[in-house]
């Protein structure tokens, strides 16, 4: 057990979660419990093709839930108790009908040894809850539910019914486990996962937990099967309700690549299960081509149109999905369209020059698709005309998306009558977007309308100091009542009506009031600084202090560093300012804050860019420019003598945790390191890690220089290792810490490695939680708090 002040912090009370009713009237409030204990965590798993499965409830096995369930009223801010709620309620999914009638939610229900998904119902009208299917759903890949778009019942995943046991190995191998590789010229991306199959019966088991039964469930409890069990990993109802598509799981597997990446076949059914159109037979995928813009060749992103009765779009690679073939025309991705009955060939609904990323379905004369390429950071989007395809696209914007500054923000969506989202489309063919509103001074959330036709921005809002206020949810069509979320540095964020139609000092009505979760840290001290690398760089952090704390009086303290490295590929894209200085001082058990209660300074998110300008790659010089950003970091917090430079640690989280071993291999700037969750040796990640796109066998320097692992002999200060025992997390495996600590070890040099079982990438038992503060403060309280000058 940690000291109290931090075993306050991991019990602080928690925020609910809410869900906005299509009619943006009444939210439904769902109770976040306290952290779940180890027992939960360590309930049986079996890890499949890259899932983990809890074989008592046929679902996911790590899924977070909520213990209680209300309704409150937007207008009046009252809530409503709902009745008939089943005992040790755990709720995992909900979802309202799309008229607004329903909602209904799955219960993971255990009792023993046994387990079951169960479907429930609130009837809104009487305040009631009910159990509504009679037969357990099977949630492994989906949520296992889904409205019908009338809302008079849903399309449910229900668990076989008369399917027996599991299927058991007998122990005894038939022979040994095969693979093959046959020389085609072809290079491919094999990243490294973990949980993968191992046998054939794995696969068999594998087959068990992912075959569902489609049904189809009125609200009066009764039901009627959907064509025969499959192993479904999607199914999707038609805007009109009248079709299915289905995405099915087929044969051969892998035993290199997980479930993602397993052959397919799409397929539209009529509402009994019967085939009317197969849309494709997507074979296993073992690797794609080289880069971040490679993509499979063929079908891929296929869904309905929004804003149609039963019409697919999808997307098709004309570079056979490889970003390095050269394409005579330009065109990278072709978007196609095909209306039911799906007999005519598709039509092109947009011709592309990047990677398609998505598409904003409005009506016939106005839809949003987007592009981008991961190489250049470019990204378009367009206005299309859905039913009008002759009529030539316009270009809505132009720019980096890592350029926060001018981003336009996202356009705002709403769901229609039939539960599908849509563009909310104003008089003049206006949209609404939100964004970031990113500045020198730090984010500004705001709210654009802007003219498609004139291309005329307004703003509508945008937060102001002294708060940080952004936009949940546009309440009616003009954009001019909002649901925010507003917070202070002292005041935790909550929930607020702003009507914009009033004066300016009237608009605001509380929605919610939630108390500080810890007011013993409430006068925390928190700034956000910014300081020059030794390039030129312009880098950003929140320098957090104690409460009471005067560096004039007190002077320096130990600081704790807690940082993630990203990439960009520009200089003035990494110089931007992120975060905002008017953000509630959260107090987490999650990140570096916590510290505070114990005594030490902190700064949080210090910027390390890794910049690669034009044709170079940010990571053939990573090691520099990483030195340089640790150095002026260090320099800033010693300069404003907050800090004592002989009393500083540096730690991270997954690449956070690479960062912090690098900096201890290759400075003495620090006198500790915690290193979570971290990978070590690049290696045992050939194909790529992070936004590294280049294979080892093409940049190999790059790799072997990257790895603290190879330089673990130049480890001189104390590196505490923590990581989950059964880590989930592609390259992130145990043994990468396992490792790293047995090469310091036996080098001579100080580590501790700490394996929380049953805890995956990130960790969830409270006593994992714990362990894990108690192991932090220990280490700094030996290492930093109590160094001697070197």
């Amino acid at each position: 057990m940690p000291p109290a002040a931090l075993q306050a912090i991991v019990d602080a009370a928690r925020s609910p979660g809410l869900s906005l009713s299509p009619r943006r009237d009444i939210v439904a409030v769902v109770q976040t419990p306290p952290l779940p204990g180890i027992a939960e965590v360590a309930q049986p798993e079996l890890k499949l093709a890259g899932l983990r499965i809890n074989p008592r409830t046929c679902s996911s096995s790590r899924f977070s839930f909520g213990t209680d369930l209300a309704l409150l009223d937007v207008a009046t801010r009252k809530e409503r108790r709902i009745g008939g709620l089943p005992r040790g309620l755990r709720v995992s999914d909900l979802s309202w009908s799309p008229d607004q009638r329903h909602l209904a939610f799955t219960h993971v229900s255990l009792k023993g040894e046994r387990g079951a998904v169960e479907l429930w119902v609130v009837d809104l009208a009487e305040g009631k809850a009910r159990k509504l299917s009679p037969q357990p759903l099977s949630t492994v890949l989906t949520r296992g539910f889904n409205w019908l778009p009338d809302s008079s019942g849903l399309l449910v995943h229900w668990r076989p019914a008369g399917v027996g046991k599991a299927p058991v190995g007998s122990g005894i191998p038939s022979g040994p486990i095969e693979q093959d590789s046959t020389s085609d010229g072809h290079v491919r991306q094999l990243r490294t996962y973990q949980d993968l199959l191992k046998s054939e019966d794995d696969a068999r088991l594998f087959e068990y937990y992912v075959t569902v039964q489609m049904a189809i469930i009125d609200l009066h409890g009764k039901a009627r099967l959907v064509g025969a069990p499959g192993q479904f990993s999607r199914t999707s109802l038609s805007p009109s309700g009248e079709y299915i598509l289905t995405q099915s799981i087929t044969r051969p597997y892998s035993y290199i690549v997980p479930v993602s990446s397993f052959g397919e076949r799409i397929e539209v059914r009529d509402l009994h299960g019967d085939v009317v159109h197969t849309v494709a037979n997507l074979p296993l995928e073992e690797g794609l081509p080289p880069g971040n813009d490679a993509v499979s060749d063929g079908v891929r992103h296929v869904s309905w149109r929004a804003d149609a009765p039963a019409s697919l779009a999808w997307a098709e690679a004309q570079d056979g999905g490889d970003p390095a073939r050269e394409v005579v025309d330009g065109i990278r991705d072709l978007v196609l369209l095909q209306a039911a009955p799906f007999r005519a060939p598709p039509k092109v609904l947009a011709r592309l020059t990047m990677r398609y990323a998505g598409i904003a379905w409005g009506r016939d004369d106005v839809a949003l698709i987007n592009e981008r390429w991961h190489k250049t950071r470019d990204y378009k989007q367009w206005m299309i005309e859905p039913a009008h395809l002759s009529t030539p696209p316009e270009l809505i914007y132009s720019g980096s998306y890592e350029d926060r500054y001018n981003s336009p923000g996202s356009p705002v969506m709403r769901a229609d009558a039939n539960g599908f989202p849509r563009l909310l489309i104003g008089p003049g063919t206006t949209v609404l977007l939100d964004g970031a509103g990113a500045t020198p001074e730090g984010d500004r959330p705001f709210l654009d309308r802007l003219s498609l036709t004139t291309r005329h921005k307004e703003r509508l809002f945008q937060s102001a100091a002294p708060y940080f206020e952004n936009v949940a949810a546009v309440l009616n069509d003009d954009g001019t009542l909002l649901l925010t979320t507003r917070e202070s540095p002292t005041e935790r964020p909550n929930y607020y009506l702003r009507d914009l139609t009033k004066p300016e000092g009237e608009q605001l009505t509380a929605l919610t009031s939630y108390p500080h979760p810890t007011p013993q840290l409430k006068d925390v001290q928190k700034e956000q600084i910014r300081y020059a690398r030794e390039d030129g760089v312009e880098l950003t952090a929140t320098l957090m202090l104690p409460p009471e704390y005067d560096a004039a009086r007190d002077g320096p303290l130990p600081m704790l560093m807690w940082a993630y490295p990203q990439e960009f590929k520009s200089a003035g894209a990494a110089s931007q300012t992120t975060g905002s200085p008017y953000r509630f001082n959260a107090v987490s058990y999650w990140g570096p804050a916590a510290f505070l209660a114990m005594g030490y300074a902190v700064l949080d998110n210090p910027s390390f860019p890794i910049v690669g300008s034009g044709d170079e790659e940010p990571n053939d010089t990573y090691l520099p420019q990483l030195v340089a950003s640790a150095q002026a970091a260090v320099e800033e917090v010693v300069r404003r003598g907050v800090a004592d430079r002989h009393r500083i640690a540096v730690g991270g989280h997954s690449y956070g945790a690479f960062m912090t071993g690098n900096l201890l291999a290759h400075t003495r700037l620090f006198r500790a390191g915690i290193a979570r969750s971290g990978a070590y040796n690049r290696t045992l990640t050939p194909f790529g890690f992070q936004s590294e796109e280049r294979p080892y066998w093409q940049a190999p320097a790059v790799y072997q220089a990257m790895s603290p692992f190879n330089s673990a002999d130049k480890i001189k200060d104390a590196m505490l290792l923590i990581h989950g025992a059964e880590d989930s997390n592609s390259g992130t495996f145990p043994i990468q810490s396992e490792r790293m600590f047995q090469a310091i070890k036996g080098l001579g040099g100080t580590a501790r490695l700490v394996m929380l079982p049953n805890e995956s990438h990130a960790y969830r038992a409270r006593e994992s939680i714990l362990h894990m503060l108690y192991e932090t403060n220990a280490w700094l309280e030996k290492y930093v708090k109590n160094a001697q000058p070197r």
